[in-house]
């Protein structure tokens, strides 16, 4: 019950940060910076010692790195070739057309039910695990509504639709955690998952939300705000 509560955070996230979308995306850059720190936080303090205690199992700390690469790099080339990053819009613009903003957004949502996945996975885990993840998620999920909404507006679909694909993107983790529930997975299968997934935050939370941060208004302020997103997690894990 508690990771199916938890993923309907994610709801309101991804709903809130496609709603501001739609207003303003101008001053986001603080939040963003916060939430990087978040998602870098949740596998430094949370992810990497839980997986580091549960090798064995059949599992090395090779396997594991090899799992967090392949998380890496996979949403790396999933993003890049369907052209749903963010920071990369205007490199795009000559393919503006509205099945392109379909498309991304699909696939955003797709990326969604994996991250309700993931919450419920991590639950298997612990709950300690598990509330970190959804913490984490929760907190990138905001980003996703957002790149959503901007998607979908900058290859001309009007806010009807935006919304509508708004929502999918808000329902996808919410089905995903209650998919996550009931898939029982091996410990060896457990530890590889939790290093896919690590490899998959820093990706997002490195290479997606921290360069959104600075890409029109780097600041000190930002900086700092990614800090206090890192320290808050380590307080989070540590006291969980």
């Amino acid at each position: 019950m508690l990771p199916i509560l938890l993923s309907c955070g994610t709801f309101f996230s991804t709903l809130t940060g496609g709603l501001t979308g739609l207003k303003n995306s101008d001053k986001l850059h603080r939040l963003l910076g916060f939430t990087a720190g978040v998602v870098m936080g949740v596998v430094a303090f949370d992810l990497l010692p839980e997986i580091f205690d549960s090798l064995g199992h059949g599992v090395s700390a090779r396997d594991a790195m090899i799992a967090l690469m392949c998380g890496f790099l996979l949403f790396h080339v999933v993003e890049k070739t369907i052209l749903i990053h963010h920071s990369q819009e205007h490199d795009y613009e000559v393919h503006h057309h509205p099945e392109v903003g379909i498309v991304s957004a699909l696939a955003l949502s797709g990326h969604s039910f994996l991250d309700g996945l993931g919450i419920g996975l991590g639950f298997q885990a612990g709950n300690a695990v598990g509330v970190a993840v959804a913490i984490a998620v929760i907190a990138h999920d905001f980003s996703d509504g957002l790149n959503t909404v901007t998607l979908m507006l900058i290859n001309r679909n009007n806010r009807r639709r935006a919304f509508a694909m708004l929502l999918l993107d808000a329902l996808a983790p919410v089905v995903g955690a209650v998919v996550g529930t009931s898939v029982h997975i091996s410990d060896a299968g457990l530890t590889l998952y939790l290093s896919f997934f690590a490899g998959f935050l820093l990706y997002i939370g490195a290479s997606e939300i921290l360069p959104e941060a600075h890409s029109k208004h780097s600041s000190y302020a930002t900086i700092g705000l990614t800090v206090l997103g890192a320290v808050f997690m380590f307080f989070v894990t540590r006291f969980a």
